[in-house]
């Protein structure tokens, strides 16, 4: 899957910033919904909970960011 994030919270003009990233397709357990997302936004509340973040950066996960997305259950 396709996603927006990153590792480390560089300030927003630095080049990985936000950086496109394809992840493995998630799964629906117990009472998941699995979205076929068609359309997604990054909004103030994505660049506030990047900001804020702790990440050091220091390992290959990414943190994702998307709290708006629209699309087929």
């Amino acid at each position: 899957m396709k996603a927006i994030g990153y590792q480390t919270a560089h300030p927003i003009n630095h080049p990985e910033s936000l950086l496109d990233i394809t992840l493995p397709d998630p799964v629906a357990t117990g009472r998941d919904l699995l979205v076929e997302v068609h359309a997604v936004s990054v909004n103030p509340v994505d660049t506030k909970v990047r900001k804020s973040s702790s990440r050091s950066g220091d390992g290959p996960d990414y943190k994702v960011l998307g709290w708006d997305a629209s699309g087929i259950v």
